[in-house]
């Protein structure tokens, strides 16, 4: 059987443990809004846009699991997107293994696609209904790796059914998806991701549409698929006590901006930015004399095609002063591997 290394991109550069696999450089997306004619001329050939990601960086280092996470329309998943240039940027630049991703030309993004695969959130839709989980899961390799056989696909297809806890391997490769259950499609979904031996995962709400009784089985698999196959993960969530399993560090977004990143311990023990210390306040903690009394943020999250002046999150916070509808505050570093975007921080600290 031909390695997976053997099929990998010649020239790739082994990175260590700890060093930087994926560099994301002020990031943006917009995406223009269709008018009419009429609203084109009243708007002086401005075209207003959803301002969907707006000036955001981080990094992710080789072998981590870092997270995003925040409310629905805060740019998570347009984020995943980004980084696997299943969108193109509006501004900024991403770096996956020092390569600027957004200056390939296509045909070599079809060759990089083998070292970066997405999860989806839903298993079902995301299978197609008329192939069988064995032709599902082949079809990357088939793709990505046209030298190998048949049966040296096949042979691949069953090694991956028996990593993610499908066994025997056998028995599933012939179904189709609607004959296994919801728990069972995400392992699936995770096996086709793993088919080409990527170095990059970003799991876009992995576990939302899997049973309670089941998240932490699959979470638990994603960390030992990480040891075993030398995985990086992108970890989009809104859900902050899974964030907590599984993550090493979390970037908290709101209305396409970053407010808070840090190492996860400390982002939990001593959140700075009022819109993280709300979303903590709203975990369930299962004990009742331990309930929290943190404000909550008053009203939703604002129109992402005119967010507010400043802080964006200055409507809602039950901190904010003047200069917080003025000024944007910059995400700085208040501690190490801690940085935040708010003018008050240090009265959290």
């Amino acid at each position: 059987m031909v390695s997976m290394v053997e099929t990998q991109s010649e020239g790739q550069q082994d990175l260590q443990v700890g060093e930087i696999l994926v560099d994301a450089q002020n990031i943006t997306k917009h995406f223009p809004l269709e008018t009419g004619l009429i609203a084109n001329m009243l708007s002086r050939g401005e075209i207003p846009s959803v301002k969907a990601v707006d000036g955001v960086s981080f990094f992710i280092r080789k072998g981590e699991v870092f997270g995003l996470a925040g409310e629905s329309g805060s740019g998570k998943s347009t984020i995943a997107r980004l980084v696997l240039r299943l969108l193109e940027l509006t501004d900024g630049k991403i770096l996956f293994n020092g390569i600027d991703l957004h200056s390939l030309s296509m045909e070599d993004m079809r060759h990089m696609r083998s070292r970066m695969q997405l999860v989806f959130q839903d298993p079902l839709a995301s299978l197609n209904p008329r192939m069988t989980i064995g032709r599902a899961i082949e079809h990357p390799a088939q793709i990505h790796f046209p030298k190998l056989t048949d049966d040296q696909r096949k042979e691949r297809v069953l090694e991956i059914l028996e990593a993610v806890g499908l066994v025997p391997a056998g028995n599933f490769y012939d179904l189709y998806p609607h004959q296994i259950s919801g728990g069972q499609r995400q392992r699936i979904v995770l096996a086709r991701a793993l088919v080409t031996r990527p170095e990059l995962i970003v799991a876009d709400e992995p576990i939302a549409m899997a049973d309670v009784s089941v998240r932490a089985l699959l979470l638990d698999q994603m960390l030992e698929l990480k040891d075993n196959f030398d995985l990086t993960y992108l970890y989009i969530t809104h859900d902050l006590a899974t964030a907590k399993y599984i993550c090493d560090r979390i970037g908290i977004l709101y209305l396409g901006k970053l407010v808070e990143i840090g190492e996860i311990n400390l982002l939990f023990s001593k959140p700075l930015h009022p819109y993280t210390q709300a979303l903590l306040a709203a975990v369930p903690v299962p004990d009742p004399r331990m309930r929290r009394t943190e404000p909550l943020p008053k009203g939703e999250i604002p129109n992402p095609i005119n967010p507010p002046s400043g802080c964006r999150f200055h409507p809602r916070c039950p901190y904010a002063e003047e200069i917080c509808s003025k000024e944007e505050p910059l995400l700085r570093e208040l501690k190490p591997e801690h940085q935040v975007a708010c003018h008050f921080a240090e009265k959290f600290v």
